[in-house]
């Protein structure tokens, strides 16, 4: 009995038009998972947030960096003008001017400052919040409510505190500086930086209180039988349990420092003393909208989004690195 392989179904001698229409749709099923993902509805859902980030922060950067090359300047609406195309000359003149230099170094010494503190204090207090049993929500709440507050409202506090006369100076005595905290050159960012870290304080511990809940509570039980104490269940438990969220914290922490504007502007009256405190968006107001040259002040945005993100790819390097 002879049988025709060619025929029979399930055999590699099949219809070859049907295999490779199969093979053509799996193909294309992969190639439209690899766009749209695993679950494709996911796009429909995230399309507003998706379209809000495209107008509100993609358009305008991509259109201050055409700014930027160009001999750009405001005029009446609708207005027809042409803006010839300069190269680097707004890059030029930027980089040329020790204002700019001076407000990179001033964020620069914010960075130094704020990051850091926010990153010890808000663990720690998180730590302690964490374990704490009665009154907790008032705890939490008492750290949260600075964050939401609006800035105007809390520079005035601060504004009466760290004032010549303010409470700060009365207190000290003969031991408070002088000239006095916000008007002193040395020491108007570094109050500037505990003001910020102060008030964004909550936001960064709830970040790490929800980091701790899942730290498995049976670590701390293993170091607690080894004889190790509070402290050592703190740096062999909590930090590595935690890492992901410190690499968030302090790339957070970076970026909204970057971004300083509201709290130099009211505290110092716009940078005082003497550009002592101005930080790069605050200069770049200045220059856009005070002065009318929104082409320079593009090209300061430009080199500060290089510079967030030369920042952001060493955290990522060093802190990622050893989260990973």
């Amino acid at each position: 009995m002879t049988v025709d392989l060619t025929r029979t179904p399930g055999r590699t001698g099949g219809d070859p038009g049907r295999s490779g229409r199969a093979g053509g749709a799996g193909d294309a099923g992969k190639k439209r998972r690899r766009l749209l993902g695993a679950q494709p509805l996911g796009i429909l859902f995230s399309a507003p947030y998706l379209i809000f980030i495209a107008v509100v922060f993609a358009y305008p950067i991509v259109f201050a960096v055409w700014m930027s090359f160009h001999d750009y300047f405001f005029t009446a609406p609708g207005a027809n003008v042409d803006r010839p195309f300069v190269g680097l000359d707004n890059y030029v003149t930027a980089l040329s001017d020790p204002a700019v230099w001076r407000s990179f170094g001033n964020v620069g010494i914010f960075l130094l400052i704020n990051v850091p503190l926010t990153v010890v204090l808000s663990i720690v207090l998180a730590t302690a919040l964490d374990r704490v049993v009665r009154a907790r929500a008032f705890f939490r709440v008492a750290f949260y409510v600075p964050y939401v507050t609006a800035s105007v409202a809390v520079v005035a506090v601060w504004l009466f505190l760290f004032s010549n006369d303010g409470l700060i100076n009365n207190a000290l005595g003969p031991l408070a500086p002088n000239p006095s905290w916000l008007v002193n050159s040395a020491l108007a960012m570094p109050t500037i930086a505990l003001f910020v870290t102060w008030k964004g304080l909550g936001f960064y511990i709830l970040l790490y209180l929800a980091a701790l809940q899942n730290v498995q509570r049976e670590l701390y039980e293993s170091v607690a039988v080894d004889g190790g104490g509070r402290l050592r269940q703190f740096f062999s438990v909590t930090v590595p349990g935690v890492r992901p969220a410190t690499f968030l914290v302090v790339l957070l922490a970076t970026i909204t420092g970057a971004n300083l504007f509201t709290e130099p502007y009211l505290l110092t009256n716009g940078g005082g003393p003497n550009g002592a405190s101005t930080s790069p968006v605050l200069l770049i107001y200045q220059k856009g909208i005070e002065q009318q040259n929104p082409d320079v002040a593009a090209a300061i945005g430009a080199v500060l989004i290089v510079f967030v993100l030369i920042i952001a790819a060493l955290q990522r390097r060093f802190v990622g690195r050893e989260e990973s």
